[in-house]
Order: structure tokens, then sequence, then C-alpha cells
């Protein structure tokens, strides 16, 4: 899954992860944006598998760009 991460106008960064709808985080850091984004994700995807709905298919866990 793809994290794709800005920094805002005050200077707070945000990660969101496109595949999964309402994935978005904040953090002070860019690395807390994206730990947390990364958190998110797999609860969405258990609470996805534990009532039986479909998760997008993973070829890798989680990709950041440089």
């Amino acid at each position: 899954m793809n994290i794709e991460i800005e920094r805002e106008e005050d200077d707070r960064w945000i990660a969101e992860i496109p595949e999964l709808p309402g994935v978005m985080t904040y953090g002070q850091t860019r690395e807390e944006a994206i730990s947390k984004a990364k958190a998110l994700a797999l609860r969405v995807l258990t609470d996805r598998l534990e009532h039986g709905e479909t998760i997008p298919e993973l070829r890798e866990v989680f990709v950041v760009p440089a």
C-alpha cells in the first residue's frame, strides 16, 4: 500500500493511504505521521477481515516514497 505524505501549511505532516478510504493521519514529524498511518491501516484491515469484508490485494505491505 502506498503512503502519500505531504507537509501542511501549519507544518504538520499528513499521511494518507489511498487504497483504504479514511486512512489519513497527522503528525508533528514525517515519521510520526507515517507510523500513525501504518497503525490505522492495520486496524482497518483487521476490522475488515473480522467482518468478512474484502481487503486490497497486497504485493507489499507499505511503501513510502523517498
